[in-house]
């Protein structure tokens, strides 16, 4: 099978390091350096739909798959299927789960998924009348896509109100529209299931951390960790999560003529009344992928083959014993303006420890071969171990060995689960 990945981050590379495995030929656009050692990469962007189609005919893929969720919305795989080209993803329609925030409260207040209570505004005005109504804590919301930034928990009615400002002079378009919903108390889980318009296989789960401080503190981000298993979503969790939000979601999605294929990552509050939705994504989160994908036991390639041919009844899914955990390591200043153009030393290094893979993200070589970062987010990395303690210690044993003048990263991934005396 001849697999072309489109996407440059993070999450790409694990995708890519995974399907090498298990693919004849394996391509990315426009990829990054880390991806470049083990796939081909063209220089066609993620949002350059046209050239992805051409680039797919000439180098005859067999299975396209799509990282990000902008070209995902943007109807790439729409574009694909009219080329006769088999790709792993939504459709426009059903990538507006996470497109449009405001269509995903509204399919599950249609259909009862749970979720938080929520207003819908085109306004800014009307919106803060609303939250001075509403009272605080509050979630402010963009509509649109706003790579992981477009979503503020606000304490007080001026953090909300000034959040809204925010987000309309920050984002443009993606906040023409805002919801604003109640908060929900809880811990927070990623759950990720593959979904072939008519049945959902969960993945295994994993938790997030969004905030860039320690401690879960500072702006959102999109994402400086993440580990699997969590301790929060037991086999009964899963089980309850698939019965009262996956599945549900992906029935609602056929019913309304948009059925859905490919991955379905649902962010979730864990609250005493049980879980309930965050958001839909509709691509593998980031840095999640890169826990999931050094777990999983199973080859990739066929498994997303199936999804995407829309018949999973055949597939099942193997997961290696123990735990993995993703340190994101970043740009000083992210999710700000940070700086960039870093020279990065000991990334080799730091790979050769027992268990430990660094998936990059904002990478690039210059002309004498260093490694440069760019971008925000920069490395993943990531660690496997029979335990979660023994993962974190192997992650931030192989940071160590890492140097480059503005590297930012949280020192307390898992906090909550090590917390907790959990260690598998």
């Amino acid at each position: 099978m001849r697999v072309l990945i489109v996407g440059a981050g993070g999450r790409e590379h694990a995708l890519a390091w995974k399907l090498a495995a298990s693919v004849s030929a394996l391509f990315c656009a426009p990829g990054n350096a880390g991806i470049a050692e083990i796939a081909t990469l063209l220089p066609v962007a993620a949002d350059d739909l046209d050239r992805l189609v051409a680039a797919a005919r000439t180098h005859a893929i067999d299975l396209v798959v799509v990282g990000p969720e902008a070209p995902l919305v943007g109807g790439l795989v729409d574009r694909l299927a009219e080329a006769g080209i088999a790709a792993f993803g939504p459709s426009r329609e059903a990538a507006a789960l996470e497109g449009s925030k405001g269509f995903a409260k509204d399919l599950c207040a249609r259909h009862g998924i749970p979720t938080a209570p929520y207003r819908r505004f085109t306004d800014a005005a009307a919106a803060k009348a609303h939250i001075a109504e509403r009272g605080a804590p509050v979630v402010v919301k963009a509509d649109g896509l706003a790579a992981g930034k477009g979503v503020v928990v606000a304490e007080t009615v001026a953090e909300a109100c000034a959040a809204v400002d925010d987000l309309v002079a920050g984002l443009g378009p993606a906040a023409a529209a805002l919801v604003i919903e109640d908060r929900l108390e809880g811990e927070e889980a990623s759950f990720h299931a593959l979904v072939d318009g008519e049945r959902a296989l969960a993945l295994a789960a994993a938790q997030d951390h969004k905030r860039v401080g320690e401690g879960d503190s500072g702006p959102n981000t999109g994402g400086m960790g993440a580990y699997s298993p969590t301790p929060a979503v037991a086999p009964a969790m899963a089980e309850t999560i698939m019965a009262r939000i996956v599945r549900p979601t992906v029935a609602a999605m056929a019913a309304e003529g948009r059925p859905y294929r490919g991955v379905l990552y649902c962010g979730l509050m864990l609250t005493r009344e049980g879980p309930q939705l965050l958001e839909y994504n509709v691509r593998f989160g980031d840095p999640e992928a890169q826990v999931l994908m050094v777990r999983l036991g199973s080859d990739l390639g066929p498994a997303l083959a199936a999804a995407a041919a829309g018949d999973l009844s055949r597939v099942r899914l193997d997961w290696h014993a123990g735990a993995a955990l993703c340190v994101v390591m970043a740009n000083r200043g992210y999710p700000g303006a940070h700086a960039s153009d870093g020279v990065i030393e000991g990334v080799e290094e730091a790979a050769r420890l027992p268990g430990v893979a660094v998936f990059h993200a904002g990478t690039r070589r210059d002309a004498a071969g260093r490694l440069i970062a760019t971008g925000g987010r920069v490395l993943g990395v990531t660690a496997t171990a029979p335990d979660l303690a023994e993962a974190r210690n192997r992650a931030y044993a192989a940071i160590a060995r890492i140097h480059w003048p503005h590297a930012l990263y949280r020192h307390d991934i898992a906090w909550r689960a090590l917390g907790r005396g959990t260690t598998t």
